[in-house]
């Protein structure tokens, strides 16, 4: 057995793999656009901190047996990628309607956080997004499994991957989000914040269909 956690020519691969996955826009990279683009900021990165605590918890499950869980009930699969669906539909149902009740009086800058929901908020919804994503379940069933070389220990290849997936979402996720919400510290008049709003919902509307197509 070596001596080595991981096998050093699958985690390179690995990385390039997971670089690729990171910045293809997917429900989570999304989900950042929209909440940056909605709340600011801060919101964006709280909701990049919730979908990244859902990928721990994911790494958890993993060690556990999540591969063999989904094999014996494969319509756990299926159940999830619904309700993520319908989740983030709804929020994107939300966001469209928000964007017809704006009001006609200029509104600041996102910048000090006015109008913003609290961080609180983005990080539960972040955490739900990505905890009933179904291209997390895919990943953890199917693309890291052929990685991880079972004469080392599992844990600390675990550890490892968690590592280098989190890192590369927090960065890509992060990049959507606070670009989302540049776009979003420029508005200043009623019909643009309008434009948003709808843009807004129908990214996440596109996402709930990403969900949906995977099924």
């Amino acid at each position: 057995m070596s001596a080595l956690p991981v096998d050093p020519g699958l985690y390179l691969t690995f990385l390039g793999v997971m670089g690729v996955m990171a910045i293809t826009p997917g429900p989570a990279n999304l989900f950042a656009v929209a909440t940056g683009m909605a709340r600011g900021p801060a919101a964006a990165l709280a909701g990049v901190a919730g979908m990244n605590m859902a990928t721990l918890v994911w790494f958890a499950a993993a060690a556990l047996g999540l591969s063999a869980l989904i094999a014996a009930f494969p319509e756990a699969f299926r159940l999830i990628a619904v309700a993520g669906a319908v989740y983030v539909g709804w929020l994107g149902l939300k966001a469209l309607w928000a964007a017809r009740t704006v009001a006609d009086a200029p509104a600041p800058a996102l910048a000090e956080g006015a109008g913003a929901r609290p961080g609180r908020g983005a990080f539960v919804e972040g955490f739900m997004v990505q905890i009933l994503n179904p291209k997390a379940v895919l990943f953890f069933t199917a693309v890291l499994p052929p990685f991880l070389d079972p004469a080392r220990p599992a844990a600390p290849q675990l550890g490892l991957f968690a590592v280098a997936t989190v890192g590369l979402d927090v960065l890509s996720m992060s990049a959507y989000g606070l670009g989302g919400a540049a776009l979003a510290l420029a508005m200043t008049r009623p019909g643009v914040r309008r434009a948003f709003g709808a843009g807004t919902g129908v990214l996440l509307l596109l996402a709930a269909a990403l969900i949906l197509s995977r099924l």
